[in-house]
């Protein structure tokens, strides 16, 4: 798909059908994560890819946010890996998690299959179900899944600001 298609067409759908998502998806995913650039090319992130059955029960005890996924990955960045700039000592984990979840996000859509970023979460109870998260700051959870039937955008979805509003020009 083109990307200008691409990132006109893509939408947060919070409704998913619960069809399996195919496990060469789900690699190819996680590969476009893997390719997304970070500060430095230090790559300070992690994902966890929660599909077991237990996994999804706890992913369901941090948010409520599930839009009836059994496939989810978890986004996080590690401030002790990752890049910082010198000026004013600003640690860019947080940015490289969060263009590693936008690759993720367009590479779900680009796929057929239907997400949404979920930042609402409790990440400290997910940290205390996954000792081995306590290092990164999490800063997302995508919902993976097959769109149901009747997925359609938010009406919020297509309104923008003008170009005027967003962009000062120099």
């Amino acid at each position: 798909m083109e990307f200008f298609q691409l990132a006109k067409e893509r939408y947060s759908c919070r409704m998913l059908t619960d069809k399996p998502v195919e496990q060469q998806k789900i690699d190819k995913i996680i590969e476009c994560a893997n390719l997304a650039p970070t500060g430095v090319d230090k790559q300070p992130f992690k994902l966890w890819l929660m599909q077991s059955a237990e996994a999804v029960e706890n992913i369901k005890k941090v948010t409520t946010y599930t839009f009836g996924a059994n496939l989810f990955l978890v986004v996080g960045g590690n401030p002790e890996e990752a890049w910082v700039r010198s000026f004013d000592n600003r640690n860019i984990a947080d940015v490289d998690a969060s263009i590693v979840a936008t690759h993720i996000m367009l590479a779900i859509h680009d796929l057929g299959l239907a997400s949404t970023w979920v930042g609402k979460f409790d990440a400290p109870q997910l940290k205390t179900l996954y000792p081995e998260m306590s290092a990164y700051d999490l800063i997302a959870i995508f919902p993976i899944g097959y769109p149901a039937d009747n997925a359609a955008p938010a009406p919020k979805h297509f309104i923008r600001k003008s170009v005027e509003e967003i962009l000062e020009r120099k």
